[in-house]
């Protein structure tokens, strides 16, 4: 967003905001998940991103991700999953995409202590 250069990115100041401005900038970093991750306990996570997601590049959730786990001070599980063939709205195809959902709710139960007994 601070490089003006980049095809689209001033399209958007009049949504986010421009941070080349100041208050701007710092309104835009007191939402920003990156800028305020802390050292404090955090819940179990299941973090997922897609190879190619053309709108938040996998990158950015990796960084978060290790970023997280550098500063939390629990011992709660953080996953983070790449789907290596998916993009924005995760895996496509009928079945696939039912599969990603499975996972993600069999993580969610686990940590809920529910069993398949």
């Amino acid at each position: 967003m601070l490089d003006a250069s980049i095809p689209l990115t001033t399209l958007e100041w009049d949504e986010w905001g421009n941070p080349q401005d100041r208050e701007d900038y710092f309104y835009m970093k007191s939402y920003s998940p990156y800028d305020n991750v802390e050292a404090k306990d955090y819940p179990h996570m299941y973090v997922t991103t897609g190879l190619n997601d053309p709108r938040v590049a996998y990158w950015e959730p990796a960084k978060w991700v290790a970023h997280l786990r550098t500063l939390k001070t629990d011992d709660n599980v953080l996953v983070l999953k790449t789907n290596m063939g998916a993009g924005d709205f995760g895996a496509s195809g009928r079945f696939n995409n039912l599969k990603e959902s499975a996972a993600c709710y069999a993580f969610i139960l686990d940590k809920l202590g529910v069993s398949a007994e």
